[in-house]
């Protein structure tokens, strides 16, 4: 029984690993007819340097990484926090914030 509770809890914990609460929300807007969240694409990382860039829990290096992007992911940009972003991307989806120096427009 124990064991089983475990794995149980396990799974829970892996199945919700992006379902977390950011530390500064955002609302998503997917109206396809109005102005909702914009489509851009990440670019420009350095292949010999990190290779990815971080996903926070709120605009700025003070927040804890809870992801990570790289060149061509695709992301829609719904906030704004000086050159901080909040962006949702991927199935299932996942959000949070990102520096703009590597966000470029154009994804849809």
């Amino acid at each position: 029984m124990r064991t089983l509770l475990l794995a149980l809890g396990l799974t829970f914990l892996a199945g919700n690993a992006h379902t977390q609460q950011l530390d500064v929300e955002f609302q998503i807007i997917e109206d396809r007819q109005a102005a909702g969240c914009a489509g851009s694409y990440v670019a420009g990382l350095d292949p010999n340097g990190d290779g990815f860039l971080a996903v926070r829990k709120g605009p700025g290096t003070q927040h804890a990484k809870i992801d990570e992007l790289y060149n061509g992911d695709m992301v829609r940009t719904c906030a704004q926090a000086g050159r901080w972003i909040g962006v949702y991307y991927g199935e299932p989806r996942r959000k949070g914030w990102v520096h703009s120096n590597w966000l470029i427009d154009g994804a849809g």
